[in-house]
């Protein structure tokens, strides 16, 4: 599919948390493929950079401060798309909140040394030591920020009948790859469920909604993460990906800027990830 590059002149898309890693990539594609392109994150200096290079390829940018946790706030950014672009094609659901604090790192460590060195069974203590908080903050971006622009979104494209939402999944969602991260999981899982629904439901108005699941990103932050891993660390997670290598944010970007144009895919799950889950 990738070997036939979408052409998205004369397309409005949105890519949320898109000042850095995958969501800046994301957005860097699809100018490329010929979108004017909106986009939105908490991090403003960051979404500057994006918003740069989002120009470099001709194309329109409009870049805003946005928490997708808040509904009013989302409602605000959508009423400014319209004002600017006069309406939405593309939606890039994106912005998340992935584990990466020191207990994160711990429990992932954990986790990868469990599956990959023989050591008695056990349960390995992670739900049980999730707060309240903790679990609500993976919910109110993951999933509550999804449904807020999914909803806008979907004000804009039934009257026209036409758009294209892909939503950023993980295999965390559809697999136990990721089980250091039960928040996560549940989220992501959250995802695929909302998508599979709301794609049965706007299909019949041209409005194709799809998923993307990634496995590993090479992101700065995950090549952080190895780098203090240590290479026996590093070894045990390739022991986990049959290509081993992650996949690069170019390789994934480039999937979602298939899916934001001409294709028959309904409701699927996209999941490129080194055959980790096959």
């Amino acid at each position: 599919m990738q070997n036939q590059p979408q052409r998205l002149e004369g397309r409005v898309a949105l890519v949320t948390g898109a000042g850095r890693g995958l969501g800046g990539a994301i957005a860097i594609d699809l100018a490329r493929a010929g979108a004017h392109v909106a986009i939105c994150d908490i991090d403003m200096p960051a979404l500057e950079a994006t918003r740069a290079a989002v120009e470099a390829a001709g194309v329109q940018c409009l870049a805003l401060r946005c928490d997708v946790t808040s509904s009013s706030e989302v409602a605000r950014l959508f009423a400014t798309i319209a004002e600017r672009f006069g309406t939405l094609h593309i939606l890039v659901n994106n912005a998340a909140r992935v584990p990466h604090t020191p207990l994160d790192t711990r429990r992932r460590n954990e986790h990868y040394a469990y599956m990959t060195t023989p050591v008695p069974r056990q349960s390995l203590g992670f739900t049980s030591t999730i707060s309240d908080d903790e679990w609500h903050r993976y919910w109110d971006v993951n999933v509550h920020g999804l449904f807020y622009c999914t909803r806008e979104a979907l004000q804009l494209m039934q009257p026209q009948r036409d758009g294209r939402i892909i939503n950023i999944a993980s295999i965390a969602g559809m697999s136990a790859m990721s089980a250091h991260s039960p928040h996560y999981c549940a989220t992501k899982g959250a995802v695929i469920a909302f998508t599979k629904s709301v794609a049965a439901e706007v299909a019949g108005a041209n409005i194709f909604v799809n998923a993307m699941a990634p496995g590993g990103v090479a992101t700065p932050e995950f090549t952080e993460y190895f780098e203090a891993a240590g290479k026996e660390k590093r070894n045990q997670f390739w022991q986990l990906v049959p290509a081993g290598r992650l996949g690069t944010m170019q390789e994934y970007a480039s999937m979602v800027t298939y899916l934001a144009g001409d294709h028959y895919l309904v409701g699927q799950v996209i999941s490129p990830n080194g055959g980790v889950v096959i």
